[in-house]
């Protein structure tokens, strides 16, 4: 991705002195001194499949405390640091070389070789409270359950057990330890992601991270309660919906007519198949479905396709064609339907709670609508697009820095227009994306 870089020149007669001013930065009676960012896995920095440490520096929440004290305040800010940018708790993903199952090579997410630091999950709440309270996974009704820490760590999400202070704690107890003046709150992906992710599998006996849609009641019962925290000392802050996964790369980089056949593939796959259905060009994949005769089915429109999907078993192995592709790599319009759903009773909620505290809104839905096709930024467009796009990482569900820091100008935006305060943009430029081999 080209830089483009407009020199300004200021000409000027010797006999004229330029009047320049350039405005100061104001607050207009914010106090950012302990700024607090509740969140999931974006607010913790989170990217590229893991958690590591310049992805934490380069969280929306650590750009924004370090962008408040162009306003002369002294700002605290502690994130709960990891040691090394291998990845936490299993490696992260980087771009490489691989080659596929055709012979084929290509640049693609791999896992990075670097060790993982195993003194990562040393508790280190010491260092606390901190500013940075975004845990991966979290959603909101787990802020109400005692001992999330340890139940996270027994289901491989440690991180929470290494900030708390009291792992037996319900995250909501933790959360009253800090006593924020300014805060920023994007809770509530996570209470729908899990069921998406899994392809609607949904797996109820597990206490936390089940892989179902939050019942709406304890959703509205866990978020209000971290509201209610967050304000009770006055505080002034930002609250963020959450987004339609269809603007997410992980559930529409691969289309619904994804198999691309010629005329000799398709009169092929007709012939094995007994069917006429194949034909030369965009084909639609054949899914499992336990409701259609024999079980499986053509996809639909508006039915997605998962990017976890293992992409040699579409290339080599029939999935797809004469091996219908597992449930749990597909979205059906049920359960695009059902997920559409709770993301709009979860966004109502979040809007109502605004104008009840009177609050300024970002509604990131709508933002990373926009951006599907193309979000400018001094000359260069930000898409929601896998890889080129530019503002996702290679999970394809987490942001890029360069995305964090988009995040972060919308809420600086929202902020200003709101409370009236004048901070300037952050420079989005100045961040990297996606890291391309050498």
């Amino acid at each position: 991705m080209k830089k483009l870089f407009i020199i300004f020149g200021i000409v000027a007669l010797a006999s004229c002195k330029p009047n320049l001013k350039v405005d100061t930065p104001t607050a207009n009676g914010l106090d950012f001194s302990n700024y607090v960012a509740v969140g999931n896995s974006v607010t913790a920095g989170y990217a590229d499949g893991s958690l590591y440490r310049s992805g934490q520096i380069n969280s929306y929440p650590n750009m924004l405390a370090s962008h408040f004290g162009l306003l002369g305040q002294s700002i605290v800010f502690k994130q709960p640091l990891l040691r090394s940018d291998a990845g936490f708790p299993s490696p992260k993903r980087v771009l490489g070389y691989y080659t596929d199952c055709t012979g084929a090579t290509s640049l693609a997410p791999t896992f990075t070789t670097d060790p993982v630091d195993s003194l990562d999950n040393t508790n280190i709440s010491v260092e606390g409270p901190f500013n940075n309270f975004g845990i991966p996974g979290i959603r909101a009704i787990d802020y109400l359950i005692p001992g999330y820490a340890d139940l996270a760590a027994a289901y491989g999400f440690p991180y929470a057990k290494r900030m708390f202070t009291n792992s037996a704690w319900r995250p909501l107890d933790e959360l009253k330890l800090s006593s924020p003046t300014f805060f920023t709150l994007w809770l509530g992906t996570n209470d729908v992601l899990g069921y998406a992710l899994s392809g609607g599998e949904e797996n109820t006996t597990l206490a936390i991270h089940p892989n179902n849609i939050s019942d709406f009641n304890q959703f509205r019962a866990g978020y209000d309660s971290v509201l209610s925290v967050l304000t009770r000392t006055g505080a002034k802050g930002v609250l963020l919906n959450i987004p339609d996964i269809t603007t997410i790369p992980f559930f529409t980089t691969i289309p619904a007519n994804g198999m691309v056949l010629d005329t000799i593939q398709a009169s092929k796959l007709n012939a094995a198949t007994g069917t006429t259905m194949f034909r030369a060009g965009n084909n639609y994949f054949i899914i499992q479905d336990i409701s259609a005769p024999g079980g499986a089915r053509q996809m639909k429109d508006g039915e997605l396709v998962l990017l976890s999907i293992p992409q040699d078993s579409l290339k080599c192995y029939g999935w797809g064609s004469l091996v219908p592709i597992p449930k749990r790599y597909v979205l059906t319009h049920d359960e695009v339907a059902k997920i559409n759903g709770a993301i709009t009773s979860i966004n109502a909620h979040i809007a109502g709670k605004a104008v009840a505290m009177n609050l300024p809104l970002v509604d990131i839905n709508t933002f990373l609508k926009n951006a599907m096709t193309g979000y400018m930024y001094n000359g260069v467009s930000y898409t929601t697009q896998f890889i080129s796009g530019g503002a996702f990482s290679l999970d394809g569900v987490h942001l890029t820095p360069r995305g964090q820091a988009l995040v972060a100008n919308e809420i600086i935006r929202a902020m200003n227009s709101f409370y009236k305060s004048t901070l300037p943009m952050i420079d989005v430029h100045q961040y990297p994306g996606i890291r391309f081999p050498l």
